[in-house]
């Protein structure tokens, strides 16, 4: 069974199109991800204390939200690293270096309008698609077995 961490940006359906088409396929992968709901994300640390200054609030619940990606970064197989068009997703470009670091393939889902500010990211990737389909395809063969 690969594990695959699902990385990016939040505002569409593409989780949900990589995971249903793997079910249907019935791959033998699981995924995993970073907290979707943006509220939930944002107020991961406000149980650690109220914090009076917006930076400190973002920085606590950054922290407490890199528990859950640092982890499951670590113990992927393969992440998908997904950017949007709509708002620039540092986080996601900070989880594509973190696999660069550890050796974790990973896989860029993004149009190919920004594949300029991409090249870095994209030069250090395995695979760049530009649909969930594409993404499916891989999976499907980087997971037959022999």
């Amino acid at each position: 069974m690969w594990k695959v961490y699902l990385s990016g940006e939040i505002h569409s359906d593409w989780r949900q199109q990589i995971q249903s088409a793997a079910a249907d396929l019935k791959l033998p992968v699981t995924f995993s991800s970073a907290n979707t709901d943006h509220e939930s994300s944002d107020a991961a640390g406000d149980v650690l204390g109220e914090q009076p200054v917006a930076f400190w609030r973002d920085h606590q619940s950054a922290k407490v939200n890199a528990i859950r990606t640092k982890t499951l970064i670590e113990q992927c197989d393969l992440a998908v690293i997904r950017f949007g068009d709509k708002y620039k997703q540092w986080n996601a470009a900070f989880d594509a270096g973190q696999c660069a670091a550890l050796g974790k393939p990973y896989i860029t889902l993004h149009d190919e309008n920004i594949v300029h500010p991409l090249k870095e990211v994209d030069g250090a990737a395995m695979a760049w698609a530009q649909t969930p389909q594409q993404v499916v395809e891989v999976l499907r063969y980087v997971t037959l077995e022999d």
